[in-house]
Order: C-alpha cells, then structure tokens, then sequence
C-alpha cells in the first residue's frame, strides 16, 4: 500500500478538508488540515510536511488564483524543496502550469477522484525526493542545465555565436565569487542562466536563493530581505530570518533590481559594502556570505544618467556584466529548443507529438519573438496540449499572428483568394490552432484545409 509521512492540507472548505482527511488518514502517518491560509508561516515552523496540498482559491477572490500563488510563494520562500500540490475547482489549463512554472510540483481539480489524488501525491513526493537526490549538474559549451523545479525549463540550448560567446564567459566567472549582473529581455532566461552560473560555483552544493525584487513592497523590504525580530510590527508573529540570512554560504540571485526606489537602493547598498544584516526590530548584526547575481530587463545605465539608479550600486553589482541575447538575434537556435520542448511537453502531457514539419519551423524562425525562450516554450506546450497529430504544423501556431498581422485579418477588399485566407486564420485563431476543430468548422477535411493553409503560407 502506497504509504507518505505528514500531509498538510490547507483550503477553506471544511468539507474538502474532512473528505481528504478521510481519505489520505489510510495512507499517511499524519494528516495535518487549515482552513486559515495564513497560518501556513507558524504551521511550517512548526512541523515539516511530506507534501502541501494547497487551495488555489480563498474566500477572498475565488476565480483568479492569487492568493494561491501569494501562498505558493510564501511556502517556497521558506522550504524551496517543498512538494507543493495545487488544488482549484477551476480546470484552467494555464492557471495550472503557471503554478508548476513558480514551483508546485503538480495540481490536482476538485472535485478529485480519489485513486488519481492518491497517486499524485505519491508521485509528487517521489518526484522531489529525486530531485533532491540529485549531485550534479552537467555543462557543455552548447548546453547548460540546471537543478531546478521546473523540469521543462532546465535547460539551456544554444550553437548560435551568440551564445557560445556567453557560455565561454559564464564557464570563466561561475567559479570565481566576483558579482554578476545579468541584462537581457524578459523571458531571455536570466534565471536559468543564474542558476547555471550557481551549479558551477563553488557553491554549488550550498542553496540558491531567489528574490522578485519587483514584487516585494516598499514596506516589506526589509522584512523579506533582512529578517525581522518577533513583535517588530503588527504581523511579525515569530522571529524570522531575511533572504540574504537564507542564501548565506550559497548564491542570492536579484531579479529586476532595476525596479528598485532609491530609497531601498540605498538600504541594499549599504548591506552589500557591509555584508551584514540587521533584522527589522533588533539591532545586532549577522553576517552573511553570499555570491550575488543580478538581473534585470531596465536600462540600467540610462537610468545612472536620469539619477534613477545609484550608480555606486551599479558599481557594486555588475562586476561582471552578461548581456542575454533576445531570441529573435538566435534565430538559428531555434529548432534545437523547439524540438526540446516539444519532447519536454509530449511526456508530460502523454501525447505522440514527434516534431515539426518544415512550414512550422519556417514560421517559428519568422516570428520576432517578443516574449523570447519564455514564449516559445509557452507556444510550444500550447500547441502540445491542443495537437492530435504526430507532427506540429505551421497552422499549429497560427496563435502567434503579430498585431500587424491580426489588423490584416480583417477583410478589406473581396478578393477570393484574400477573403479566403483571412476565413481559414480566423477559424483556426478561433479554435487555438486546433485543425479538426477549424477544418470541420469550414467545412472541410484536416487534408483539404492543409492544401489550403499551405497554398496562402500559413
């Protein structure tokens, strides 16, 4: 019999909390059950959990799923190797991945059937055991790869000049200590390459600790950063120790730090030159020894000059400086990172999808990319999900229509051949790329409608 160790199951519906308290008692040595989210803090402190079976929704807003991913963000800001299972009565497809994509290990739709629940959360579990079972991360000048939670995006793929230049550097300074700041576009990947530059420090076996610098308050900064004292303010129930505090002896990565105010530049400054934090209410020092790598996608040194940065952080921050290529300047690499997802995606989503026809890589290679890796991995898992063939065509992607080229759908004159181009992108935009369902729609055979696509290039 499938058996797990403490289970914690936090949603605000009591009879969800008994029916998976019920259920999991046979299969668990202890079942834990919250109805309040936001004594998830004391509950972790107080006890370690074999997997958190979590609500996406709360009272407070039951559609959109954010005090979910608010929730989500907290437990893995305190137990990164957490197994985290998302639980909504909303079967949305994105709202789902994007909880795998910030660090839930699976989710599951109310109502569950109980074997699938079981099973998931055995798999969870054994999931991250694994993942923490594991030494090394292996590096290649054309690939990287890194330990990480998301197992579609832990790679990263390049034979372009472009990236070879960048892998050259990254193996020079990952094993020195020397600060890193990372630029590029979103979406480039300037996590996975931090997280790379990690993997091959020095530090490698010590923990990795990231900050959306863009996401935390004016009023919380110092209190996610440095740590607080128990009764420093309101909130602060239990002394707690600050991110800088959690990365001590590994790697503490800043993401867009260029949304930084100046005042809080000035506080981040002062730590970095002193290397030592105060925690909010409590005036002794703790020293911290960490490798600091920064990220942003702000114009940093436009900024210097509009007195909108502290050009001594800058200083202090871009030791070494990255510049991550936009995909649209790597154009040639991407067959070799389409092909990556697609095997990632088929897997986990149990579909035959094989590759690509020559038409669909072609329309890959032409579209610009603004949302760069991070929108062709997302393209890629769309046309995945929705595919029902072996092989992805370029109408599979007619999604990605640019806004100059959606503005063209609209028919402007009666040509046939015109109109009928604008019909076959309008039902296959309507049906999110999925061929049956466009083809029946118009009328026609998957066969005949391909003849068609092929002859308008789409």
């Amino acid at each position: 019999m499938t058996s797990f160790g403490k289970i914690l199951v936090v949603d605000d519906n009591e009879d969800i909390l008994l029916a998976a308290r019920l259920l999991l008692k046979k299969y668990a040595q202890a079942v834990l059950i919250e109805k309040d989210p936001r004594r998830i803090p004391f509950l972790l402190n107080q006890d370690k959990y074999d997997a958190i079976l979590l609500d996406m929704n709360f009272s407070k807003d039951i559609t959109s799923g954010k005090e979910g991913f608010h929730w989500l963000h907290e437990i893995m800001a305190r137990e990164p190797s957490a197994t985290v299972i998302m639980i909504t009565a909303y079967g949305d497809v994105e709202m789902a991945v994007r909880a795998l994509k910030e660090g839930a290990t699976d989710f599951v739709l109310k109502p569950w059937q109980n074997e699938k629940l079981v099973s998931t959360i055995s798999n969870a579990i054994e999931t991250q055991k694994n993942k923490r079972n594991a030494q090394t991360v292996a590096a290649t000048p054309a690939t990287m790869q890194r330990k990480d939670k998301n197992a579609e995006s832990n790679i990263i793929l390049g034979e372009s000049e472009a990236m070879k230049n960048l892998f050259t550097i990254i193996s020079k300074v990952a094993v020195t200590d020397a600060n890193i700041l990372i630029l590029g576009e979103n979406g480039t990947g300037k996590e996975v390459i931090a997280r790379a530059i990690h993997q091959q420090s020095l530090r490698k076996d010590k923990i990795f600790v990231g900050v959306d610098m863009g996401a935390i308050t004016e009023t919380l900064f110092e209190s996610e950063l440095f740590g607080h004292k128990k009764g420093a303010f309101t909130d602060a129930k239990d002394d707690r120790a600050g991110r800088f505090e959690a990365a001590n002896k590994g790697s503490l990565f800043l993401d867009e730090i260029g949304n930084l105010s100046l005042s809080l530049q000035s506080k981040l400054l002062t730590v970095l030159q002193r290397r030592e934090v105060y925690r909010v209410g409590s005036n002794q020092a703790v020293p911290v020894d960490i490798r600091l790598i920064c990220a942003t996608n702000m114009p940093l040194y436009e900024m210097v000059e509009g007195n909108e940065f502290r050009q001594d952080l800058l200083y202090r921050i871009n030791t070494v400086e990255l510049k991550v290529p936009a995909l649209r300047e790597r154009e040639e690499d991407i067959p070799a990172l389409a092909s990556h997802f697609v095997k990632t995606y088929s897997e986990k989503y149990k579909k035959e999808v094989k590759g690509f026809s020559p038409t669909a890589i072609k329309k890959l290679q032409k579209y610009h990319w603004p949302g760069n890796v991070r929108e062709l991995q997302h393209a890629i898992e769309r046309a995945v999900i929705m595919c029902d063939e072996p092989e992805l065509e370029g109408g599979d992607f007619l999604f990605l229509l640019e806004k100059h080229e959606s503005a063209e759908m609209e028919i402007t004159d009666y040509n046939l051949e015109n109109v009928e181009k604008i019909v076959i992108q309008k039902a296959i935009a309507k049906y999110a790329g999925n061929i049956s369902q466009a083809a029946k729609a118009l009328g026609l055979t998957r066969a005949s409608l391909y003849r068609r696509m092929e002859k308008h290039g789409l």
